[in-house]
């Protein structure tokens, strides 16, 4: 019979195992590009949101394909990614046990969206989060001065805390999903210098990303269930 072969290609991607549910909706970005100190400061990631698919017909460049210089139909993602909010700066050292953060600064003012994110049940908080920490703000913000010298003097890597803006994007959520992003580009008080100048401010997706650039994706799956293996793997039914 066909399909009793002594060698054949495994079945399912490698990259997805374990496949199992996931411990959470967002997905990490656990490596950021490699730095190079000659270009400005800049970010290097971005989040967005799915909001549908569809289908492009393109022209296929694979030598040695059947389809090579033809007409394919492919699916495609359609992402929505409006502007995020900077609202913080953290500083990371070096130690023998890999990134330690040094210490971490946020913005004087914060949203309703992303303070919403620190509370389990935000209506029946008091919504104190964040009060008393603006108040180092006051007297001109020297203790914040003083923890952003500490971050040029000793850190390594620069990330800045952004979040997104949940009154752009019908999901029908309002609490703001928020995102260490690093810092390429420039030196550390460069890179310092200009995540606070960006405190409370918006960057769009275009500030991060070019035209035509071609991008790593990173997402989690919605889930398929509980199902069999020809399902979860592929293989062939006998």
């Amino acid at each position: 019979m066909s399909h009793c072969k002594f060698e054949q290609p495994r079945h399912g991607s490698l990259a997805f195992l374990p496949r199992k549910r996931a411990a959470r909706h967002r997905g990490r970005c656990k490596a950021f590009p490699k730095d190079n100190a000659a270009n400005p400061p800049h970010l290097t990631a971005f989040l967005s949101y799915k909001a549908g698919m569809t289908h492009v017909v393109r022209d296929l460049d694979r030598p040695g394909s059947k389809a090579h210089k033809k007409e394919i139909v492919e699916a495609v993602t359609v992402l929505e990614a409006p502007p995020m909010v900077i609202v913080g700066v953290v500083g990371y050292i070096e130690t023998p046990r890999g990134m330690r953060a040094l210490t971490s600064v946020w913005a004087e003012h914060l949203s309703e969206e992303v303070k919403r994110r620190f509370y389990k049940n935000w209506y029946r908080s008091k919504k104190k989060a964040f009060t008393k920490y603006a108040s180092k703000y006051a007297d001109a913000g020297k203790e914040i001065a003083r923890d952003l010298e500490r971050i040029k003097k000793y850190s390594t890597v620069v990330r800045v805390m952004a979040h997104t803006q949940m009154n752009k994007v019908r999901i029908g959520q309002r609490k703001a999903h928020i995102m260490e992003i690093q810092v390429n580009g420039g030196t550390i008080a460069e890179k310092v210098d200009w995540a606070r100048e960006h405190f409370e401010k918006t960057v769009s997706v275009s500030d991060v990303f070019e035209k035509d650039e071609m991008i790593d994706v990173i997402g989690v799956t919605k889930g398929k269930g509980v199902e069999g293996v020809t399902a979860r793997w592929g293989t062939k039914k006998l």
